[in-house]
């Protein structure tokens, strides 16, 4: 496999490759520009010793500090129809296709399914790790197979929904996460669906633009002007979007807290003796929305999303994120833990 097929930096700064935009290094920086040259820059990354990572467009984790090791990145960015059947398409995308840039893909194609999911950050390789979801949607419905490179096989492996293990911001991938490398994914998109619209004031942005009869573009336009007035844009201000997973506890603890705190939002759960609470309602009910600490901070607009004002360090955002889940485990009597991955420290 000719050298062109990767491209290798030593002592790399990983400050782009990061929504937050801390500043950490790695010591060897891996870009894979062909899938099929994986088995021979891992070997080169064997020689050369050390942890391997694997990172998308850094949407999901926290530096907490350097890397050793190698840095992996896919670089590969192409979306292709496989099938194209009367009511749906089987779509594949490289590892490194941008999530936003999938989901407006698809829906120019005619193909539905996405549009809750759009303006998230990432890219195509890393939403099936968190399994991605929003607006009442996850990516794992919508995954048929998952192409990856497993290093226990030391072989090419096809993953099928099932055995992806998809569950609320978890998988099979986040449970191994030294095992699978995922190179890309196919979905199964459906030319008409029934729309979600009833999540987090979609209905209402549709009216305010005075859409009647929406489409899947129409719900995909809804989203992202909500995105957009909620979350910050992680190019003007570092942030990873929602930095804590909403907790899903039991029925009972949800009605001993109902006493105390009524308007605390509670939604339904996987299992039905258990309910999902609102993260971001305690920690703005704890008064951390908006708060500063030097560059380190929560965003004003949402209590979810921690951000970097300039040059606060990865150590740094761990720290606030710590003080908050513990002065919500104070007030609630509820664990809170991160959504992102965290790289050089442990929850």
């Amino acid at each position: 496999m000719p050298a062109a097929a990767w491209t290798m930096t030593e002592n790399a700064s990983l400050r782009a490759l990061n929504t937050f935009h801390v500043q950490a290094s790695a010591e060897r920086l891996l870009e894979l520009h062909a899938a099929a040259a994986l088995p021979d820059a891992l070997a080169l990354h064997e020689v050369a010793g050390g942890p391997l990572l694997v990172l998308g467009s850094g949407s999901n984790v926290l530096l907490a500090d350097d890397v050793a090791g190698t840095v992996l990145v896919f670089t590969d960015r192409a979306i292709d129809i496989l099938e194209h059947r009367a009511d749906h398409a089987v779509v594949r995308a490289g590892a490194g296709v941008g999530w936003h840039a999938l989901v407006t893909w698809s829906l120019q194609h005619g193909l539905s399914g996405l549009e809750n999911l759009a303006l998230i950050p990432g890219t195509a390789g890393a939403a099936p790790i968190q399994n991605i979801g929003a607006y009442g949607a996850q990516v794992g419905e919508f995954i048929q197979t998952v192409e990856a490179w497993d290093r226990h096989e030391a072989d090419w492996v096809r993953l099928d929904n099932e055995q992806c293990g998809f569950a609320y911001r978890d998988s099979v991938f986040k449970q191994q996460p030294d095992r699978y490398l995922i190179a890309a994914i196919e979905l199964r998109l459906p030319l008409l669906h029934d729309l979600r619209m009833e999540y987090a004031g979609i209905t209402e942005e549709l009216q305010a633009q005075g859409v009647e009869l929406p489409s899947a573009v129409d719900v995909a336009n809804a989203v992202i002007a909500i995105r957009r007035r909620k979350l910050p844009d992680p190019d003007v201000l570092g942030n990873a979007g929602s930095f804590f997973k909403n907790p899903v506890i039991a029925q009972e603890q949800v009605d001993v807290l109902l006493q105390s705190f009524p308007d605390l939002p509670v939604y339904p759960a996987e299992r039905d003796d258990q309910r999902k609470l609102s993260a971001a309602w305690m920690i703005e009910h704890c008064g951390w929305k908006g708060f500063r600490e030097g560059d380190a901070g929560v965003a004003p607009t949402h209590a979810l999303v921690l951000v970097n004002h300039g040059n606060a360090t990865g150590a740094e955002l761990l720290a606030l994120a710590r003080r908050i889940s513990a002065s919500v485990l104070e007030t609630f009597a509820v664990a809170i833990e991160p959504e992102p991955r965290l790289i050089g420290a442990q929850w």
